[in-house]
């Protein structure tokens, strides 16, 4: 028997490899299938099985082509409903592997499909489970993104908390643990970075799991603090129920060099967004005016779906040298399938060609110090609520990435902005959304917060939940 977790941390998402006997099975696969082909003809093994834990909403699984090209037979949970073939398991359905057998254990809750998969090893022994969106290492999945239910999300809260009691909690605590996601996905609270664990690890250390815990307490703490999903969220979740286009052809119309020109018409043709996916110290220095930076080295696909709202936009790239085909890749994960080219040559080329080109304005954080003394600046503080709420500048305003299609009546073009994030990334995003927006007078501070906070200012200058002034 050799289990292998494939994890992407981009996506913070791991996706499984079971092998016995010469039968494969994967579970929750990413949109590019190669790997998986590949590590199975390397062992000599045929792909028999793809589970699928429920309708992933923070990627779009590679499900549907990975059973086109192997003939594999994919298994959801009870009640899940497509637009493709499907076995629709029961619950305690179990499946043979070679010498090894997976049991379905329905577990609704975080939407009504999910199903948690129970490997039993050679000798009958219950080995480990794969759980999807269930059990997370340190949480649970959020209870809100069943699609067109009529449930609330206490109803599903509720689900879950019958779920865990009564199919995850009775195992013993030496059987393993393999979640679908962990720290840095938005499918849950307070995941752990660590991504196998035990029941029995868990028993001790998530509060979900904690022991006497009634289901109003757990239905409250659940959904305490739960922020509003990301707006890609539902889209994906819907395809992944329909089905989609193959990633052979997104890649084969996207990954399409273009000459300035060429790149330049196809923009006021297409209304298309320019998105510039370089480091954001490259950005800063020259980039095309009205371009938008969400750059490969941070969490970028999960960044271009809570901020790109429309999924189908036509999207031309920047991208550094050879990284057109991951640029690609990375923005099929969660939908966005409609990229038409990239700039071939880079800005360098677009340079040359006598295109015009813009900044951004960049300090260190020693340099915002000793401008904040001296004048009365406008700050903008883009991090995420719970960030902003822990610790943050007296006169900064919140502004919020995650939500900053929403609240731009809450900046004004006759003001200039400094902006920070807690390390530079988040702030670049902003700020080239901004300029794309006529907001011009933008300063970016680099190293963002931790860098701030290590500089000569006051500590009167910061506020913390716990300070009270006066």
């Amino acid at each position: 028997m050799k289990i292998e977790q494939l994890y992407t941390s981009c996506l913070a998402q791991g996706a499984y490899y079971i092998e016995s006997n010469g039968e494969v099975a994967i579970i929750d696969p990413l949109r590019e299938t190669q790997t998986y082909i590949d590590k199975a003809k390397s062992n000599h093994a045929n792909i028999k099985y793809i589970f699928e834990t429920h309708f992933h909403a923070d990627f779009v699984s590679g499900h549907v082509d990975l059973a086109k090209k192997t003939g594999a037979t994919i298994i959801y949970g009870p009640g899940a409903e497509t637009n493709y073939t499907i076995h629709s398991a029961h619950d305690n359905e179990e499946f043979k592997l070679g010498n090894i057998t997976i049991k379905v254990l329905h577990t609704p809750g975080h939407t009504l499909e999910s199903t948690t998969y129970l490997l039993i090893d050679e000798t009958g022994k219950n080995h480990a489970i794969f759980s999807g969106d269930t059990l997370f290492l340190g949480d649970v999945g959020r209870p809100d993104l069943a699609i067109k239910s009529d449930l609330t999300k206490e109803d599903l809260a509720g689900m879950l908390y019958d779920s865990l009691r009564n199919k995850i909690m009775p195992l013993a605590d030496d059987v393993i643990v393999y979640p679908a996601h962990g720290a840095g996905s938005a499918c849950g609270k307070n995941l752990s970075k660590e991504t196998v664990g035990s029941i029995g690890d868990q028993k001790k250390t998530n509060y979900a799991l904690r022991e006497n815990m009634t289901k109003p307490e757990f239905v409250k703490e659940v959904l305490d603090g739960i922020a509003p999903p990301p707006q890609y969220f539902q889209k994906n979740a819907m395809l992944n129920k329909t089905g989609y286009d193959t990633f052979e052809s997104v890649l084969k119309t996207g990954h399409i060099p273009l000459t300035p020109e060429d790149f330049e018409t196809i923009v006021n043709r297409e209304d298309a967004l320019m998105l510039d996916v370089r480091p954001q110290s490259d950005y800063i220095k020259s980039h095309i005016p009205n371009s938008i930076f969400i750059g490969l080295n941070g969490q970028f696909a999960p960044w271009v779906g809570a901020l790109i709202t429309d999924i189908k936009q036509p999207i031309l790239l920047i991208v550094p040298k050879g990284k057109s085909k991951e640029a690609i890749t990375r923005l099929s994960r969660v939908g966005y399938d409609n990229t038409l080219g990239y700039l071939e040559g880079g800005i360098d080329a677009w340079t040359i060609a006598g295109k015009d080109t813009d900044s951004l304005e960049s300090i260190s954080a020693e340099e915002f110090a000793v401008r904040e003394k001296h004048s009365d600046l406008d700050i903008l503080d883009v991090r995420k609520d719970g960030e902003y709420q822990s610790m943050h500048l007296e006169n900064a305003q919140h502004f919020a990435l995650d939500s900053i299609n929403e609240n731009m009546s809450d900046v004004s073009k006759n003001k200039k902005y400094y902006i920070h994030c807690a390390g530079g990334y988040r702030s670049v995003i902003a700020a080239s959304i901004l300029k794309a927006r006529g907001f011009h007078s933008l300063v970016d501070i680099a190293g963002g917060f931790g860098a701030i906070k290590k500089t000569d200012l006051s500590i009167t200058d910061f506020i913390c939940p716990s300070e009270s002034k006066s």
